[in-house]
């Protein structure tokens, strides 16, 4: 998974572009809002991103490489969680953060009844998508005094496990999916209110919309950390390894983010994010500009504040935040104490070791 030549080159010259007029973890500029669809466009792009990496580079492949399968007793029989197991692990603890957005999966026939339709709205949602399956539907609610955004997105069989799962499970309404049926949906839902005190404009906040998107980042790779890389090492079934692909091993947690910011690059959203370090494996990875070098050894010192700004470059306004990017498992800290491109050798679990930044178009 590559970026074209061309689109690297326009995202080397976006950053390095960019004007420096950051304060530590403050931006010099008062940022424009989101639109509450747009938002959630960018959220979802994230949650099918990582879930493509993990159905197709870890399910399909391993299954079809070292025979290890995706079930849905994956802990109790040493084997992968399904794709949907992956995304409810992962709804499951950002929605434990509390930061008022949430996600999950939904379906007219579902195995679990808690994955059913929760509102007429859904249902309808669920239902139009026979008609249009390509369409994104949305609706505004009012819940606890807050006005409340919903977005649903239509969710795919995307690999054959999906498919054999729910066609053979004893609980399942329907047994006749095929790869690539429209299996339910993914709502996403979170708050809104008036912008900059203007009641008419409903719109997200740079900042709200980039801890959303970092949540679900956050959340995704802490289950890929936790129950995929950790367990399955620690139980000798297969390891994690910077060149996973000639050795049918795992991506490591790294390598997992980084194959989905190619993915989310590659729909051209105006939106993009990556890992960067003081101390990179690869020069690529390195700070690209002062406001990344800043922005480093800010959450290196700081690491409970992001490093945000707003900068323009080609007419346009963008909103940039860096949050810190920590060893979240052995398999990072023993991949670059050990590495011998490593500039630094003594990381420990849970210490800074770069930052994720996230690139926002906001005009």
């Amino acid at each position: 998974m590559q970026k074209a030549p061309i689109m690297i080159l326009l995202l080397v010259l976006l950053v390095v572009c960019f004007s420096v007029d950051q304060t530590l973890g403050e931006s010099s500029e008062k940022t424009s809002g989101i639109a509450p669809i747009h938002a959630a466009d960018l959220i979802h792009s994230v949650i099918e991103a990582n879930r493509t990496i993990y159905s197709e580079v870890v399910v399909e492949r391993l299954a079809a490489t070292i025979s290890l399968k995706a079930t849905e007793n994956w802990d109790n029989e040493n084997t992968l969680p399904l794709p949907a197991q992956f995304l409810a692990l992962s709804s499951r603890m950002l929605k434990e953060k509390g930061i008022g957005m949430d996600y999950r999966l939904i379906s007219l026939w579902p195995i679990n009844s808690n994955n059913g339709a929760k509102s007429i709205f859904e249902k309808t949602a669920l239902k139009k998508f026979f008609d249009e399956p390509t369409s994104t539907q949305v609706s505004t609610s009012f819940k606890n005094g807050k006005k409340i955004f919903t977005a649903v997105y239509p969710d795919l069989a995307v690999v054959e496990a999906c498919v054999t799962c729910h066609n053979n499970h004893n609980k399942s309404q329907k047994r006749d999916f095929k790869l690539g049926d429209i299996m339910g949906g993914i709502v996403i839902s979170f708050p809104i209110s008036e912008f900059e005190g203007n009641p008419n404009a409903q719109l997200i906040s740079p900042e709200v919309t980039a801890d959303y998107i970092h949540s679900v980042l956050e959340s995704d790779r802490t289950v890929y950390s936790k129950y995929i890389v950790d367990r399955l090492q620690s139980e000798n079934i297969v390891r994690a390894s910077e060149n996973w692909w000639n050795e049918n091993a795992l991506p490591l947690p790294a390598q997992f983010l980084l194959n989905a910011s190619e993915l989310i690059f590659e729909k051209r959203m105006n939106f993009d994010f990556k890992l960067i370090s003081l101390w990179p494996i690869n020069s690529h990875n390195g700070a690209a500009n002062e406001f990344e070098r800043r922005g480093l050894e800010h959450v290196a010192r700081n690491p409970a504040r992001p490093f945000i700004g707003t900068s323009r470059f080609g007419g346009k306004k963008y909103f940039q935040v860096l949050y810190p990017d920590f060893a979240v498992t052995p398999a990072c800290v023993s991949c670059h104490n050990a590495h011998p491109k490593s500039p630094k050798n003594n990381f420990k679990l849970n210490d800074v070791m770069g930052g994720i930044i996230l690139t926002i178009l906001i005009d």
